[in-house]
């Protein structure tokens, strides 16, 4: 009986180990269709349909979640995507990304060795978070042309973010995504077009109810990130305030241009730019100052 018992004890170890061994291997598959298919480019629709086939329940959210990102005109900004899914399927999106940054890195490693890495690792929870409202937005970007959230409302309290910071996060990663529209528009061509910056500007969501530069909640706990492959870990209020900052301020460019003074000195009074505390995180403190003393 104990020979029995012994094997079968035996037999069941295996079966769990050939199961996390199979979803090691679903996790890179995923990962590759991330990144083969996050940017202009679709899968077939066979494709599609064979991805996920033997998936076990454990994958189930994450693959739906992947389907929905690298498909063009995509609804990634419906209430499902939006609420935060279970820690599971937050910590796969988090490995997905590693994945996809890793062949950029200067020592790649084998993508098994970075699931394994990280299957069992204590990620922060707001690390979590923040990867996975960045991929949301990426995808909004890359997958949904033309570009056109003025008919979206953000409502912050309904999507499972229990703290301001959390709230926040989800606000910067978008306006990041939102910034980047009209990065080309102000800072490559010369003299900056103005007007088409303006059409895309007027083209950005609303958080509960109020218009992006409304939004002053900036007030949160930092943390540092790898924000970028080379830079090793920043600040987190740094990078996207100031980011934030230069996307207000283009916008005021823009307003003084094709708008009128009071357009501007209503912008001003409104926005996080007048919040003095908030300039040590940006690399503008001067332009700011100017700004303000003239105000």
């Amino acid at each position: 009986m104990k020979k029995i018992i012994s094997l079968i004890v035996i037999f069941l170890s295996l079966s769990a180990y050939s199961q996390d061994t199979l979803n090691k291997n679903h996790i890179i598959e995923l990962g590759k269709h991330y990144s083969r298919f996050m940017f202009a480019n679709d899968a077939s629709k066979e494709l599609i349909k064979k991805l996920g086939k033997e998936y076990n329940d454990y994958l189930s959210t994450s693959l739906l979640f992947v389907k929905e990102v690298t498909k063009s005109k995509n609804k990634i900004l419906s209430d499902k995507f939006l609420k935060l899914p279970d820690t599971n399927t937050l910590r796969v999106i988090f490995i997905i990304d590693a994945l996809h940054q890793n062949p950029h890195l200067e020592n790649p490693l084998d993508p098994s060795q970075i699931v394994d890495s990280l299957v069992d690792k204590k990620i922060p929870y707001h690390l979590l978070i923040d990867q996975y409202y960045q991929t949301i937005f990426t995808s909004v970007g890359n997958k949904n042309k033309p570009f056109d959230m003025s008919k979206v409302n953000f409502k912050m309290d309904e999507y499972g973010l229990n703290n301001d910071r959390q709230k926040t996060m989800f606000y910067l990663r978008c306006m990041d995504a939102c910034g980047s529209q009209i990065y080309g528009f102000m800072n490559i061509v010369n003299p900056p077009n103005t007007e088409k910056a303006l059409d895309y500007i007027e083209k950005f969501p609303q958080f509960d109810g109020l218009k992006y530069y409304q939004y002053t909640d900036l007030h949160f706990g930092d943390f540092q990130l790898e924000i970028f492959n080379d830079k090793g870990l920043q600040s987190y209020k740094s990078h996207f305030i100031n980011e934030l900052f230069k996307t207000l301020l283009n916008h005021a460019v823009c307003l003084n241009k094709e708008g009128d003074k009071q357009d501007v000195q209503d912008f001003f009074i409104s926005s996080p730019l007048k919040d003095e505390t908030l300039w040590k995180y940006t690399e503008l403190q001067e332009v700011l100052k100017s700004i303000f003393k003239e105000e």
